[in-house]
């Protein structure tokens, strides 16, 4: 009669609790990634220190193609605030998730089919629905009636535009000028072109936020006031 409740008892002892089921299967599986690394290091020329540098690489080329681009500033179209040879980073995720490109901003876009092969980098003048005068009594450029102020950013001894111009911007299409007037292709130049000069959102690969190189002109650029007191489109226009 003894004997059986102690034989019971003896098979519950035997077997290993939950927790320790659980903990085995983890160093399991802990134990498999290691060996996973360890065969992958083992195949790499330079072990470890190859794998890691490989991770790297694999980061940044995500990084590069997702979420932030460096860009190399050809020409002075842009001066005095980017120069030539400065770099800059191109926000990939600026305009992704419903955000526009807005009146001011530095953008980096797909030039060919509208101003020519390569990446164009240009000020957002006009947006859709804008109307964009050239210009008004004291020689500045209007946006829907409001006279727009870019002494600050305008290259020194610039004019705002030598060209005379008048036009409204079509729904999902950008106005873009270069900030040094005197020295930059930009919608102005193709007016007359398939588009008139205007650049979808479509093509646009993002907004320059920071010039990181060289280190001296290291700064963030940042969205001049001037187009703040700017209405909204809409109204009969002239």
């Amino acid at each position: 009669m003894d004997t059986e409740p102690q034989q019971t008892e003896r098979d519950r002892s035997s077997r290993p609790s939950k927790s320790e089921e659980t903990s085995d299967t983890g160093g399991r599986e802990g134990r498999s990634r290691f060996a996973l690394v360890s065969r992958i290091t083992d195949w790499l020329p330079g072990g470890r220190i190859s794998l890691t540098l490989l991770v790297c690489l694999v980061f940044l080329l995500l990084l590069n193609a997702f979420v932030v681009q460096p860009f190399q500033i050809p020409s002075g179209s842009m001066e005095n605030g980017l120069r030539i040879g400065d770099r800059v980073l191109v926000n990939k995720l600026a305009y992704r998730f419903g955000a526009e490109p807005r009146r001011g901003d530095v953008v980096v876009f797909d030039g060919a089919g509208y101003f020519g092969s390569g990446d164009y980098i240009k000020r957002v003048v006009g947006v859709g629905g804008d109307h964009v005068v050239c210009c008004d009594r004291e020689g500045r450029i209007e946006v829907n009636g409001r006279s727009v102020d870019e002494s600050t950013f305008l290259y020194p001894g610039d004019t705002p535009s030598s060209v005379p111009f008048k036009v409204v911007v079509p729904d999902g299409t950008l106005f873009v000028l270069g900030d040094h007037r005197g020295d930059s292709s930009d919608s102005r130049d193709h007016l007359g072109s398939p588009g008139g000069g205007m650049i979808p959102v479509s093509v646009v690969v993002g907004r320059a936020d920071w010039i990181v190189w060289p280190a001296p002109h290291w700064t963030r650029l940042h969205r001049p006031g001037a187009y703040a007191r700017v209405p909204a489109a809409g109204g009969a226009h002239g």
